[in-house]
């Protein structure tokens, strides 16, 4: 999708944004060694916009489905720090988390999701992204789908998205 002025006013907006983990952060692929322990790869550019839209005063979230020490690892590395893993009733986990932040309109939310779980915080937010990779049914619901697949610069598109259109924003 094209991004029109209608679409960086609509990021504009953005005070939170929430992220899923496998498929978003990751290329939703798991890893496992022989001895049962998960590994995941994050591309590191996706690292620097997560970073950027924070110094900017853009508070960052995850919510995921699944719990894991690299995600841990990860986020405390970026500075991300509000993580809400293993949990697959997204909606309340984000209504909770806007609560605790303040944040009363979700119209003020960016949620970026890739799969079936994640549709009713994409359905509710005010700006909803999916990755190029996402699953069909939740590409034809959300205002825009980046070109970079999940886990290969997605999340860093969305970022840089987000720093064009507070910088575009009239004052």
């Amino acid at each position: 999708m094209a991004i029109d002025q209608a679409l960086l006013n609509r990021a504009a907006r953005t005070r939170l944004l929430v992220l899923d983990v496998d498929g978003v952060m990751t290329d939703g692929r798991l890893y496992y060694d022989n001895h049962g322990n998960e590994t995941k790869a994050f591309h590191v550019r996706d690292g620097y916009g997560i970073k950027a839209v924070i110094r900017q005063g853009c508070e960052v979230a995850v919510i995921s489905g699944r719990r894991s020490v690299a995600v841990q690892t990860r986020l405390g590395e970026l500075g991300v720090q509000h993580a809400i893993l293993g949990q697959d009733d997204k909606l309340p986990a984000l209504q909770t988390l806007a609560g605790e932040l303040g944040i009363e309109d979700l119209q003020t939310v960016a949620c970026v999701g890739d799969d079936s779980p994640d549709l009713p915080i994409l359905a509710a937010v005010g700006f909803a992204v999916a990755p190029a990779d996402a699953h069909p049914g939740v590409a034809a619901r959300v205002h825009w789908q980046t070109a970079a697949r999940g886990g290969r610069g997605a999340v860093r598109e969305v970022c840089d998205l987000l720093t064009r259109a507070w910088a575009e924003a009239p004052s």
